[in-house]
């Protein structure tokens, strides 16, 4: 995808700014992720540095940042001088991540119910709030990467950073495969399922809490294999 091409689609809404001040690479992240999610910018295309800086207002090398974040969660592809490209998993590679976070997310869970405080119960609480919002207005992007911020939260409340780190790897490009192969963002990984977590966590019911993860992650496994 040229730069032009870029700034020929609508592909990214603007972004409000405050006191003058140029987006940040929190600012763009999001927005980026969404429009990948909602296959405004499709699976396997390619975009550059330059067309994405024009776009938001900002320099390469804040493109650059995010992209690089991006790429950490396999989001994208970065290769030596060729431009960032959308990933495409396969099956194969699909099973072989949802494994990796059933096993990564039974511990996470198991941690979190030990260890969560009101505050963070409330937190979560407030972002299913938020992607129940998003899939009653239809916005998909958003519905699917705030259902995965969900899990990453999950997994700070845990405090392990090494589990933190390595589901912040998985969960994002899960999102990516629901969004390339689920046709309806709210049947994917339903608020639902999240609601009940919380309130197993919040009545420190481990055995409870391990069996909702496990069960929502087997929907969401059957969903994509079956799909991909």
């Amino acid at each position: 995808m040229t730069a032009h091409a870029l700034q020929r689609k609508p592909i990214l809404p603007a972004l409000r700014l405050v006191s003058g001040k140029k987006p940040s690479v929190d600012d763009i992240y999001p927005r980026l992720f969404d429009a990948i999610l909602e296959q405004r910018i499709a699976p396997s295309s390619r975009f550059t540095e330059e067309g994405l800086g024009e776009i938001f207002g900002v320099s390469r090398s804040v493109i650059r940042r995010v992209l690089a974040k991006l790429s950490h969660q396999q989001v994208i592809i970065l290769r030596p001088n060729q431009r960032a490209q959308v990933a495409a998993p396969d099956a194969q590679q699909t099973r072989q991540i949802l494994e990796a976070r059933r096993l990564t997310e039974i511990t996470v869970v198991q941690l979190a119910c030990a260890q969560a405080t009101p505050t963070q119960i409330r937190q979560l609480r407030e972002l299913i709030a938020r992607e129940r919002e998003c899939i009653e207005r239809d916005q998909r992007g958003p519905a699917i990467r705030l259902s995965g911020e969900f899990h990453l939260q999950l997994a700070a409340m845990a405090r392990n950073a090494p589990l933190a780190q390595f589901l912040n790897s998985l969960v994002p490009l899960t999102s990516l495969i629901i969004a390339q192969y689920e046709a309806q963002a709210c049947t994917y990984c339903a608020w639902q399922e999240h609601m009940a977590i919380v309130d197993a966590l919040e009545q420190r019911d481990v055995s409870s809490a391990i069996g909702l993860m496990t069960q929502h992650l087997d929907h969401l496994e059957a969903k994509l294999l079956k799909l991909n």
